[in-house]
């Protein structure tokens, strides 16, 4: 029907025209921002799920570090202890050599004198190693239990409790030497007889280090066990939020193709539309 009043032709080519400037420009600016979801009016579910899995790998990357400060943490009990062993075993040779009937007594005085500055040496690691500005060993972090976090969520933590072992080795060396609590007098551990004794004191407090030293390091293998598998569910997690959220270039840019197309026709058509006045006024003439 021809109509003064209303164009229809003029009407379904706008309402074309506005529908397709839409769809035109939500294809731009995914292609500009590269993501499929650029508000939750794209698409609500999907958002609130890549939000979720976004918040699961963030946390993942945090606990990923957390494992790397462990073991760094352990590493360097880990070397304060190895030097630890490495003095007991020279004071074990010093109370051995002491314990000999070859030995006199100006011996055993001169090697007391090293003795005891090892004893000093032991109170200096066992006391003063510290990580992070904080104490490690006697007093400090180790010597309560700790807890790491392993992940995204708060159930996901790991413990490392060396409480006992830690009282058991700090008793274990007080026992080898008086240096190590007090540097005030020399001692006596290898003159007087006391020599032979020592021996097996020593080898207690070697057996206490090597306590510790395996259980940290069993804690140790797990955090790099731990690291690994946060690893890949990251690698999993950050996949599975790209499907969602990023968005299909070359699909996208077919998109975009069509919906310029469909412009153009309807702009055209929408120009056409208003000659449809001018048939009407033809017939009246």
């Amino acid at each position: 029907m021809l109509s003064l009043h209303t164009n229809a032709a003029a009407l379904t080519s706008q309402n074309a025209v506005g529908s397709t400037q839409k769809q035109l420009s939500t294809s731009m600016q995914r292609l500009g921002t590269g993501y499929r979801i650029n508000s939750a009016m794209d698409d609500a579910a999907g958002l609130q799920i890549a939000t979720r899995l976004n918040a699961q790998t963030r946390g993942m990357a945090v606990a990923q570090r957390n494992t790397q400060n462990g073991i760094s943490m352990m590493q360097t009990a880990e070397g304060a202890f190895s030097e630890t062993s490495d003095i007991l075993l020279r004071m074990k040779d010093l109370a051995t050599q002491a314990a000999d009937a070859t030995s006199t007594s100006k011996d055993q005085t001169a090697m007391q004198s090293e003795f005891d500055a090892l004893g000093q040496e032991l109170s200096n690691i066992m006391n003063n190693t510290s990580f992070g500005g904080n104490k490690l060993l006697v007093g400090g972090t180790l010597a309560a239990s700790v807890t790491f976090q392993v992940g995204a969520s708060s159930s996901e933590t790991m413990a490392v409790n060396q409480t006992a072992n830690m009282t058991a080795l700090d008793t274990a060396l007080k026992a080898v030497s008086t240096n190590y609590t007090s540097s005030a007098a020399a001692g006596t551990e290898l003159t007087g007889g006391g020599a032979n004794a020592m021996i097996d004191t020593i080898n207690t407090a070697i057996d206490s280090v090597g306590t510790v030293r395996s259980a940290l390091g069993a804690a140790s293998n797990r955090l790099d066990h731990i690291y690994n598998n946060l690893s890949n569910m990251s690698t999993n997690t950050t996949q599975a939020q790209s499907r969602i959220m990023d968005v299909d270039y070359a699909s996208e840019t077919a998109n975009m193709t069509s919906k310029q197309m469909l412009m153009q026709a309807g702009t055209a058509m929408l120009k056409q539309s208003s000659s449809m006045s001018s048939l009407v006024m033809s017939l009246m003439q």
